[in-house]
């Protein structure tokens, strides 16, 4: 039996074992079929029907050139076999890209691209824009993405304790959206927050101060989603 080799200081991608397990059965494999599959075709020798029905399980991540292996085997996309990625080497994973790929795409040199994948994205707002439409980005993944959630958290606290109208510009520094759009969510975003603290305070003669405290500090801590939610009412 080959060892399995070391894994490299980077987190496995996210791996949807039910997906993995739901498509094998699909295709009428065993575990061993696939753990054959691996090593003859994708040269990974160390692969057995056991170490597969691990993935299956939950109990050990493939890693990434393990999943992109695995999807080969299943006649599937990288990303069917992935839970919802959140950052940028994942959501690369999941349009099965090489790291090669986005950093031309962006216009970055290879070592600059792999360093932002392990720290933070700091290309231009033509590299942006250029990896968001490669990784096809929902506005929502951008922002996370690019390390912009807590900034933008941080801002969307402070539009909804104070005024909001001052926060139109510099959340659309950090957000692309439409302006109008921007503005409706914000004020929409500042009323639920206003009313919701209205109505903790009224709500039964025993409501305490602390109890609408506590409204308030989980509205804050869900600001994003609020946001979010807010954006997708006032596009429809």
């Amino acid at each position: 039996m080959f060892p399995r080799p070391t894994r490299p200081n980077q987190p496995a991608p996210p791996f949807d074992a039910l997906a993995a397990r739901r498509l094998r059965s699909a295709l009428a494999m065993g575990p061993e079929h696939v753990a054959h599959g691996l090593r003859t075709s994708y040269g990974l020798p160390y692969v057995t029907a056991d170490l597969v029905v691990a993935w299956e399980r939950g109990q050990i991540p493939p890693t990434s050139p393990e999943l992109g292996a695995l999807a080969g085997v299943l006649w599937c996309s990288p990303g069917e076999l992935l839970g919802r990625p959140r950052t940028l080497r994942e959501h690369r994973i999941a349009r099965g890209l090489a790291p090669e790929d986005v950093a031309r795409a962006a216009g970055l040199e290879l070592p600059a691209y792999l360093h932002m994948e392990d720290t933070v994205w700091r290309g231009n707002e033509r590299q942006s824009v250029a990896l968001a439409e490669l990784l096809e980005l929902s506005v929502p993944d951008f922002v996370t993405v690019t390390g912009r959630e807590a900034k933008l958290a941080e801002m969307l606290r402070s539009a909804v304790t104070t005024r909001w109208q001052a926060y139109v510009r510099p959340v659309a520094k950090t957000v692309p959206l439409d302006r109008r759009l921007l503005e409706d969510s914000l004020q929409q975003l500042h009323q639920d927050y206003q009313g919701q603290m209205v109505a903790s305070l009224n709500w039964g003669a025993g409501n305490s101060a602390s109890e609408s405290g506590d409204a308030g500090r989980e509205f804050l801590d869900r600001i994003a989603d609020h946001f979010w939610a807010a954006v997708q009412d006032n596009s429809e």
